[in-house]
């Protein structure tokens, strides 16, 4: 009786261990570059349209913007996303591919392809 008693209070503290401890985090992954600032991004069993934020593409530029950000996102580049708001149905975020320092809207902008001050909010739902 004994013997039983600690073999189940040794699997309930075995199941509260897995339940309890944090699961690893997955960054979500590029699936394709749309326009200068539009995203294709997956993660796991979805995918959604993202736009960046707080960038305002420059005209005429367009093309070199996309091959800019496909240069910095090959596919399935892992990145993590920092939500600012929402517009038109689409997420906007600032995007920053893993191991790098900056963030892409701040990238598109050092490199003369996009202007700061697009859509620029830290509350969701709204821009």
């Amino acid at each position: 009786m004994k013997r039983r008693r600690w073999w189940l209070n040794l699997a309930a503290l075995l199941l509260a261990l897995a339940l309890l401890s944090p699961l690893p985090a997955s960054a979500a992954e590029v699936l394709q570059v749309r326009e200068p600032d539009l995203l294709l991004i997956g993660d796991h069993n979805r995918t959604y349209s993202v736009r960046l934020a707080c960038i305002t593409p420059k005209a005429g530029q367009e093309a070199e913007a996309v091959n800019f950000l496909r240069k910095q996102l090959p596919r399935r580049q892992r990145v993590n996303l920092m939500p600012m708001g929402s517009r038109d149905g689409l997420l906007l975020a600032r995007v920053r591919p893993l191991g790098s320092e900056l963030d892409l809207s701040t990238q598109l902008v050092d490199a003369k392809l996009a202007s700061s001050g697009g859509e620029c909010s830290n509350r969701k739902g709204q821009a």
